[in-house]
């Protein structure tokens, strides 16, 4: 396991998560603020360590697995305590929707670049632009939605129940795509040969 900063900086996000529950849970009026903080921290690593490892060269397989790893890790995190926190209530039957959505898919996708793994064609899924509009409306909804506070008058949280509504039609849109360049391997009935490659989506 190298211990790049890129790699410390994905360590990092994943130490984060359990400081992130606690203060989800914290009885002060300040705990939302540091909440969001604690995400935004977070988010901002992903987008670090990333740059980071292109830009000097440290790119690894063991950061390549475990960036987006760690990045499904705090998204779920979130989603569950926001769900959570609205037992029973309209609010949580709203958030839950976009949810289970946003959960079932990479739990989906997960299970399809396992199967096409093993298939020998893991490159056949790929990063698509949809996937990267969907990231950023999934982020910037949750972080609304954990601050909560209106900002300038706006609605904070109706913007985040918004963009996590968005997240989730473009999260069913990129399994579509995933599934659909996949099908033709998948209904193929062969086993191919085993590749050295495969991408993160």
């Amino acid at each position: 396991m190298p211990l790049n900063i890129p790699n410390l900086l994905t360590l990092l996000r994943i130490a984060l998560i359990p400081v992130f529950v606690v203060l989800f849970y914290t009885d002060a009026r300040w705990a939302h603020v540091a909440t969001a903080l604690v995400f935004a921290l977070a988010a901002a690593t992903d987008w670090l360590d990333g740059y980071l490892a292109r830009r000097l060269g440290l790119t690894s397989a063991f950061g390549a697995f475990l960036d987006p790893v760690a990045d499904k890790l705090m998204v779920s995190t979130a989603l569950v305590l926001l769900v959570d926190a609205n037992p029973g209530s309209y609010a949580g039957v709203v958030l839950a929707i976009p949810a289970a959505i946003i959960v079932g898919r990479e739990i989906t996708i997960s299970a399809l670049r396992e199967w096409m793994a093993e298939l020998g064609a893991g490159a056949k899924v790929a990063v698509s632009m949809v996937g990267k509009v969907k990231t950023t409306a999934q982020m910037s909804a949750l972080l609304l939605l954990l601050y909560r506070e209106p900002v300038l008058g706006m609605p904070v949280v109706d913007i985040g129940v918004a963009l996590l509504y968005l997240a989730a039609i473009l999260t069913l849109w990129s399994m579509v795509l995933y599934l659909s360049a996949a099908w033709p391997v998948l209904s193929a009935g062969k086993r191919l040969k085993p590749e050295g490659n495969s991408t993160e989506y």
